[in-house]
Order: structure tokens, then sequence, then C-alpha cells
């Protein structure tokens, strides 16, 4: 039996979850100011600050005259804080964004005397499988967490370990994170509660102090609580109050031996509640987005452009970070609370446009104004397909495009707008009227090239980019105020714009590169010829050389790859009731299941050669809701027609998918199939800097029923199938692994249900969330499938997956109309296969200057080489906080040997 207890006084402050941050924070600031005045009054009070700098920095923006007692404390070591920026949901946000939140969070706690060098992660619903690499690169060697940890370990701790080998010494809150509490109800009864404790849990702790951790949600400790673990110390078990940093650094002496490898999620000890994974589904897509946009804006920020926009980038990952709370991008917060995560996310992602489109703008000015600029954002040369607007050609003749070089391609035109945008009558005396509209030379979105000005008739002609010299704006008032006053009675005014039309484009761009295109009409484009097999369409087929897929009778799809994989019926839709919450699935007992439309039709959208598209609408009949009796379906259905649009674009070798609906129906979960050709046994999916393998159950225990529903980041694969995702999503291996299933959206109406079929206890009050029923929305998902007999390697689904989330950039160019394309541009260029590059950024420090930070992965459970390549003569590697590690002189071109699974930070100069 332990000799000895530790208690460690803290908070869990969930920054928004049943009450929104402002009302949250209100309760903060009380709590925080009771934790100072309790602290400065007993030399022997120690508080941990929930491992978040989020509480400090909120607190402080409202108590800023508190600043230099925070700071004391923490000189003192009595006050723990950091080492993250918010307590975040693992699997809901990229891995790039997880390091970020460590370092801005490591960094504001060195503003206030230094960061708790504990990987602190008390309540995540999960963790990924590299989180132990992530927290030692950044020299941290203790890890405290609560949910996940399998059924092997047996002790208070066990090693961590990464798939590339990393450990992190890791605290078991077996008890959960607020285990103390139960000791302190009866303040003259804490000696003998804690005695009873320690005996209860003896074999857990070893020869190591008791841990009690004396704090919960949203409260500060009671100001009494040291003076009552002084008397109970006198009389039963030694106690000592510690931060958490202090229990683990100084009173644990038991060798650690439990090993645990790869991401935590099992529900022996604790629900890791995996619905959030798939409710309310335009958060996680707002999230995928707010991080695209920051990724691409540092790294056109970084390579084309001599501003220093940090503060905006600052800005946007502050709110990108904030918004990955466990309690907010989940979506298990109340309508008003998602409604500001979403609303706080929308505005990381504005930001981060700023950057980026300013980024652009200085390359863009190199440009003349008739031709584009195309910016790839990842280190490879890639072949991209762009959509443009440009003059429509004359009848008889084709559209080419131009690059700087003289290359040219073939142009596909699928659509053209009509020419007269507005055509009036009015009498005389209205026509300043029309004049207002004109701003300096824009009108109706376009510019004015010139004008006819006849009795009773005025006619602009507008363009894009005009071609007949200056135009005056008061000139022509004054020459139509005379012919008004000459020619009074009705007018005709027509608008007419030159003829425009959309087109397709494919664009050779280097990596991390710059290339510029024009597009002309041309009676001969014999020459322009696509390097690869044009894409092709039937009203039933679509195709490339490298994929094909038909249309069947029921609206699936039949896709074959070029190694002769076949995927039959993908797309499958399947439609069940859910009487769950944001937290958990939960089907009624007595479930209806829709998996057969009532209605089937197929129109074909383009014909290619650069681009095929077909358009499958299937109608639905799904019940309304689930009735009364919530283990049934309503009796009542809603027609639902669901679009699924397929596409193929020559040289991909998959196919893309896009759904979208109206929904109508709430308590429902949707579910896109793919079956597999044989059943399997495993899936495998990326995210978070790994891929990780999972069988087809999950470990039960505690009070969860263990559904196997598992996250997905930027890919799936089971068996042949490889999905490609636009955003963090849910799937399942069904029918004993004979279907891949995606989640496309879970719609229920509480945060939490007091009575729930696969979980013994509420998960939070049952606060109702009508929002995340998702009525009235349109829901729309964006993914790929590449068929491959070589699973997800084989399959290149790491390079594939990074092609498909990051489109190229096109902006037009605004130097002088007619001048020449400046010659294509290459930046940073990383070749390796299984490589991801998660960040290309801009770094400035005291000593080196300004360099550019590139962090590489190895997706691959081998070692691997990779060539680094770019206009640098010196690489320093850094740890994951920016430190260096090392330093070496390379010109132009660096080789580096990565580990299996490596997370490697390099920065050039």
């Amino acid at each position: 039996m332990p000799n000895s207890a530790v208690f460690v006084p803290h908070f869990h402050w969930d920054r928004e979850w049943y009450e929104p941050f402002q009302v949250f924070r209100h309760r903060l600031v009380s709590a925080l100011d009771t934790v100072l005045e309790t602290a400065e009054s007993n030399p022997d009070f120690r508080f941990t600050v929930d491992g978040q700098m989020a509480a400090v920095e909120d607190y402080l923006e409202m108590r800023p005259e508190n600043r230099d007692r925070v700071a004391a404390l923490v000189g003192e070591g009595r006050l723990a804080i950091g080492p993250w920026l918010i307590l975040l949901d693992e699997f809901l946000c990229s891995g790039e964004t997880i390091v970020r939140n460590l370092q801005m969070g490591w960094a504001a706690a060195e503003r206030l005397g230094g960061a708790m060098p504990i990987g602190y992660l008390p309540d995540m619903f999960g963790h990924v499988a590299q989180m132990p690499q992530i927290l030692a690169r950044a020299g941290i060697e203790h890890a405290a967490l609560w949910r996940g940890v399998p059924g092997t370990v047996d002790g208070h701790a066990f090693r961590w370990r990464a798939p590339d080998g990393s450990e992190v010494r890791t605290e078991f809150l077996f008890d959960g994170y607020d285990n103390g509490l139960d000791v302190l109800l009866v303040p003259d009864q804490i000696g003998r509660a804690l005695g009873e404790y320690a005996e209860m849990t003896a074999d857990r702790w070893g020869a190591d102090p008791v841990l009690a951790m004396a704090g919960t949600d949203h409260n500060a400790p009671d100001p009494r609580l040291a003076s009552w673990l002084r008397i109970a110390s006198d009389e039963g078990l030694p106690i000592t109050v510690a931060t958490l940093d202090e229990y683990i650094r100084k009173h644990v002496r038991d060798e650690v031996t439990a090993p645990v490898t790869g991401e935590l999620r099992s529900h022996v000890r604790g629900n890791i509640l995996p619905g959030v994974l798939s409710v309310r589904l335009g958060l996680k897509q707002r999230m995928a987005a707010a991080e695209r946009t920051i990724d691409h804006a540092e790294r056109m920020n970084a390579l084309w452009s001599g501003r220093d926009d940090s503060p905006f980038l600052s800005l946007a990952w502050h709110k990108i970070i904030e918004s990955t709370a466990h309690d907010s991008v989940v979506g298990s917060g109340t309508d008003e609370t998602c409604d500001q995560v979403a609303a706080r996310l929308a505005e990381a992602a504005q930001t981060a446009r700023a950057v980026r489109d300013a980024a652009l703008a200085e390359p863009a000015a190199l440009v003349p104004n008739d031709g584009y600029l195309v910016a790839n954002p990842l280190p490879f040369a890639r072949s991209a397909l762009v959509e443009v607007d440009v003059v429509a050609p004359p009848e008889g003749t084709a559209l080419i495009a131009t690059g700087a070089d003289g290359s040219t391609y073939p142009v596909q035109l699928v659509f053209e707008a009509p020419t007269v945008l507005s055509d009036e009558r009015m009498d005389a005396s209205q026509l300043e009227r029309v004049l207002r509209r004109i701003h300096r030379r824009e009108l109706f979105g376009r510019l004015i090239d010139h004008y006819e000005l006849t009795p009773n008739s005025l006619v602009f002609h507008l363009a894009e980019v005009p071609t007949s010299g200056p135009f005056d704006l008061l000139i022509l008032r004054r020459e139509v105020a005379a012919a008004a006053a000459e020619h009074p009675g009705e007018w005709r005014v027509l608008t007419l714009e030159e003829a425009r039309a959309t087109a397709l484009v494919p664009v050779g761009v280097p990596a991390s590169g710059l290339t510029g295109f024009r597009v002309a009409p041309s009676t001969d484009a014999s020459g322009a010829l696509l390097p690869y097999a044009p894409a092709t369409a039937t009203d039933l087929k679509l195709a490339n050389g490298l994929v094909e897929v038909t249309v069947a009778a029921d609206g699936t799809l039949d896709l074959a790859g070029s190694d002769g994989t076949v995927l039959r019926g993908v797309g499958r839709l399947v439609d069940g009731g859910d009487r769950g919450d944001s937290y958990s699935y939960a089907p009624p007992a007595h479930d209806v299941l829709v998996a057969e439309p009532k209605e089937v039709t197929v129109d074909l959208l383009e014909t290619g050669p650069l681009r095929s598209r077909l358009r499958v609408t299937r109608v639905y009949d799904w019940p309304a809701a689930l009735s009364c009796d919530r283990d049934l379906r309503d009796e009542r259905t809603v027609p639902t027609p669901v679009e699924t649009d397929v596409e193929v674009r020559a040289g991909e070798p998959f196919v893309r998918l896009s759904t979208s609906f109206l929904n109508q129906s709430a308590d429902h979960r949707l579910r896109f199939h793919v079956p597999l050709p044989e059943p399997v046994n495993s899936s495998a999916s990326a995210g978070q800097f790994a891929v990780t393998e999972r069988g087809l159950t999950a470990e039960g225990g505690w009070g969860e029923y263990p559904l196997p529903t598992f996250p997905a980041s930027s890919f799936v694969s089971a068996g042949p199938a490889n999905v490609l995702l636009d955003h963090s999503s849910e799937y399942e291996l069904v029918d004993d692994g004979a279907e891949l299933a995606v989640t496309l959206l879970r719609a229920i109406g509480s945060i939490s249900v007091n009575i729930h079929p696969l979980r013994d206890e509420p998960a939070a009050s049952e606060i109702p969330a009508p929002g995340a029923q998702d009525l009235g929305m349109r829901t729309e998902n964006r993914f790929a499938v590449v068929p491959s007999a070589t699973g997800w390697q084989g399959a290149n689904a790491v390079a594939l997956a990074e092609e498909f989330r990051n489109d190229v950039l096109v902006t037009r160019g605004t130097g002088t109309a007619g001048g020449q394309l400046p010659p294509d541009e290459t930046g940073v260029r990383v070749d390796g296969k299984d490589v991801l590059v998660s960040s290309i950024r801009r770094v400035t420090d005291d000593e080196h200057g300004s360099g550019t930070e590139v962090r590489l992965t190895a997706m691959t459970d081998t070692a691997s080489t990779v060539r680094v390549s770019g206009a640098f003569t010196e690489v320093s590697t850094v740890d994951l906080l920016g430190r260096p590690i090392s330093h070496t002189r390379a010109t132009d071109e660096l080789e580096l040997a990565l580990g299996p699974w490596e997370i490697r930070t390099i920065v050039l100069r």
C-alpha cells in the first residue's frame, strides 16, 4: 500500500461548451482571482492551470494588472502553466496544428516564466499515435492523460511509444482528472477517506505516492484546502501539495515497464465518445478549410513575398488553435457555442486568405493582365487543371493556352456567358441614374472598353481588359446630358459584354513554384496536345486510361483501375436512425435502414477531353425523424434527392466524387459505402503524421460500447479501396469487413442524452442542440476513390491525397497587357516517396536571421531518403520548438535519411 499521497490542486477549464466562451470566461476570472489570493496567502499552496495557456491569456485580458502576480507564482514554481495553448481534440485537426498549438502555448508560458514540461492531455477523446514523438521532439519527456489507455496497463504509468520509436513516460489518470475530489467530500474525514482510497487502488501505485487530482470542471479549489490537508496529513498518510510537474518529476520513483505503442482509443477505463468525429459536419469542413488556407498563405508568403505578415498569420493560427478545443470543433456545445466556433474559423480563413492573396499579388504584377499566374503550394512538380474566365473564341476557332516557354496546352470550354448584360428603356431624364452605376470605369463588375452614343441610344461595351485607351467619366456625363437635352423622350440603354467563357486549362507547375499562361483563339490547335490520355464520356461511363467509372442501374458506381482492380457498387447510400447525441451514435432498437432509391436519373455534364463529368440523382424516402418512441423511426417520410457528381480528369488515377442534398430529416445517420471485392480484417487511415492500421473491433470496457468507428483525415484505405478525404471524417468497416462506410451526416438534437443505449452515463447535461440536426441545410461532401490492388502505399495515396486536398492557386496578372510572360520559377522541392511536407514557412531568429522552415514526415514504416532542393547554402535541423540541434553547409540540395515515421524539421538559409 502507498505510504504517502500528493494532492494536485487544479481545475479543468473547457473554454466553451454548454455555455459560450464569454460566459465561461466570467467564471474563469473569478476562479483565477481565488487561486491567486489563495496562493499568495499560503506559501504551501500549489496550482496547475489545466495545461493550457488559453485560460491564462483569457484571464489576463480581463485582469492585465495581475500579470506580475501570475509571473511571480510561476517563477516560484507554485503555479504551473502550459505547455499547450489549448487542450485540443487531437483527431479533428492536422498534425501541423498540434505542433503550432504546442509552440504557441510554450512561447506564451515562457513569457510568464516558463512552461510546465508535461504533455498534459486530461480530457481528450483519445490520443493520436504520434503524440509521443511530438512531445519528445519538443524536449518534453512526460505526458499525463486519462481516456483511451488500453487494458494492458495495470499501473499508474506506462511508456507510450510513437510509431518512430520515440517514448514519453505517461502518467495514467485511471480514475479521471478529478479522482481526489471524493476524498475531500467531508473535510474532517479526509484522512480516513484517503486511506480507504489508497487501499482500494494500492495495486496501481506500487511504492509511489497516491496522486490525488484535486479539481474539476470550471471550479477553483476551496481556499481552505491546504489547511484541511495539513490536518489530514497529521492524522494519516503523509500528504504533500504539489503541481502536476512536481508530482511526476520529483515524487514518483518506480520504474515504468508497461509499453503502449500508437494511438490510444480504448474504451476500457474511460469513454472516448467517438460520435464527435461525425456530428456537426460543417465545423469539420471549416477546420480543414482554415488549415489549408493558412498553410498556403505561409508557403506563398515565405517563397514569393517580401512582406512581413507574421502578425496576421499568428492571429489566424491563434483562432484555428482556439477552435480545436475538445468541446469546440467536436461540435458538442450548444448552438450558440458552435456558431461562434464556425465564425472564428471563418475569421481565421479570411485572415490567412488576405496574406495569401497579398503574397501572390507580388509575382502577379510581373504577369501581363491578359495572362494568369498559377502557384503550386506542394513541393513537387505537378500538372493541374485550372478553371479561368476567358474571352470566348470566334466561331470556327478554338482556344489554346501558351506558357512562358512557348509550350501550348489544349483548352476545354465548359460554359459560355451571355453577352447582353442589360437592355433597358427609360426616359431621357433618367439617364443620369444609369451613369451613377459607373465607378470610374467599372460597370457590372467589368470595365468599359468603349461606348456608342447616338440619338436616343446609349450602348456600353464592357471588357475584362480594355483595349481602347483612357476613359473619362466626366466627358461621358457631359456628352449624355447634351444628347438627352437634344433628344428627349424614350432612350434605349444596352450594356454588352465581350463574349466570355469558362475554360479548363492543364498547366504544369514546378515544385512550390510559379508559372504563367495566356489563353487565345487559334485556327490550328493541333500542336496543343495532352501528354496523357484524354478524359472521355458516354451517357453512363467516364474514363481517362487510368481509371474508368460506370453508372449502374441503382445509381451506384463500378470503378476499374489500370491494374485490373474493380470496385463495384461504390456510393451505395445507407440512411438509418440515430437516437444518440453529439458524443455518441445510437441506433434505434427497431431501426429502419433506407438503402434503395425510388428514382435514379443520370445527366451527362461534360465530355472531355480534360474533364468529363456526370451527375447521378437518386431520390430516397427518408423518415422525417424518430417517432415519439425513440426506438422507432417515424412513418412519415420526406422525398430527398441526393446528387452525386462524378468527375474524371485527364492524367488522374482517381475518380472525384461529391454528394449534395438538402437535409429535411432529423435524428439520422447517412453513410457512403464502398463494397470490397472480398472481406478484409483491417483498415488504415492517415492523419496527424501517421497512417494508423486498425482491426474490425475496438477494445471495450467501462461504460461505453466499443463502436468501431474510427477517424481519418486525408485518406482511408481498406483492401483495394482508397478514399481520399477533404476533411476529418468518420469511417467503419461493416458487414464483417465486406464494406467500407464513410459517414456523410449525423444529425442529432441534444448535446447529451441521459438514457443512451450504447453508453452507461451521460456525457454532459441533456441540453437541446437543434442546430446539430442540420435541418434545412445543404449537406455537401467531397472525396475521391483510388482503386489499387497494392493498397495505399502502392496507390501512392500520401501524394495523391495532398494533390486532391490542395488545389493550385490561380490569379489574374496585373502587369501591362501584351507583355511577355515571366519564366517559370521553382521554390522548395522535396523528392521522396511517402514523405509528407506539413509546413513551409518563413522563420526568423536573432542569431541567424530569416530562413525557410520545412517540416517533413516519413509516412512509412521503412527508412526513407529525401532530397530537398532550393536556393540555400546553410541548413539547420531544429526541434519542434525551433531550437537548433545541428547545422551544416549545403548548396541548393540536401539529402536526408529519415527513419520510419520520423518527423524532421529543417531551416534553409
